[in-house]
């Protein structure tokens, strides 16, 4: 479903992302591990076109995103790292704005995705509220809520449990989990638990490039008896 080779992304003299290679399929669940810096978030924004790549290619569902990026865009959920949205909006508002965008014109149609989407995230109680009146946990959602809302066959999410309580993580992870049969997800992260707790895989990059792609079980092998951010470490540094 979603096919990276050769990525090459440069500021300056820093190569951010070096020559990064990997692919996910329906069904799984990628951690996206890796430390400040490492080029986690550029990878993401190259996949989902939101930057262009110095080199390498980019395909979702055989698409590739140089050629045709708003192809590319009808196949992925994407959520941004800190969940961007129109401030001024209510929370409807923006999922009816969303909802437009991507395709759903007739109001049936509209009223059913943001009703989904709202009652999945469990923002039903906010709807009403203007994004900006929100805790950071709950426009965490409301960026959760506008990557489901077309209910893509790829899923591109950028730390979605950040600023949630304890029960909020538990709820995304929960629904990260109950979409991965059919879809591809990767998720970038930087709680160990929960690449433990969802990832059926884990890809960690360091300086750009990846030192290692496994399963959570895998990678606990290498070092028997060590924690999971001792291994992370030794990995990273």
């Amino acid at each position: 479903m979603i096919e990276v080779k050769g990525l090459v992304k440069t500021y300056g003299n820093k190569r951010a992302v070096d020559g990064i290679t990997f692919t996910v399929k329906r069904g799984e669940i990628l951690g996206f591990l890796g430390p400040n810096g490492a080029g986690k978030s550029t990878t993401m924004k190259m996949i989902t076109g939101f930057i262009r790549p110095d080199a390498g290619t980019a395909t979702v569902g055989g698409i590739d995103v140089a050629v045709d990026p708003v192809g590319v865009k009808r196949q992925l959920g994407y959520l941004p790292e800190s969940a961007p949205a129109y401030p001024e909006m209510t929370v409807e508002e923006f999922l009816r704005f969303i909802a437009e965008i991507r395709g759903f014109r007739a109001t049936s149609e509209k009223h059913a995705r943001v009703e989904h989407v709202l009652g999945l995230t469990h923002l039903a109680s906010v709807r009403a509220q203007t994004i900006e009146t929100l805790s950071k946990g709950y426009k965490q959602r409301v960026g959760f809520a506008q990557a489901l809302i077309h209910n893509p066959p790829a899923l591109v999410l950028d730390e979605p449990t950040d600023g949630l309580d304890p029960n909020q993580k538990n709820e995304v992870r929960t629904l990260i989990r109950s979409m991965a049969a059919e879809k591809a997800v990767i998720l970038s992260t930087h709680i160990l638990e929960e690449v433990e707790a969802i990832c059926t895989r884990v890809i960690i990059i360091a300086s750009g490039r990846i030192v290692a792609d496994e399963t959570p079980s895998a990678l606990r092998a290498r070092q028997p008896g060590a924690r999971l951010d001792e291994i992370f470490r030794a990995l990273t540094t």
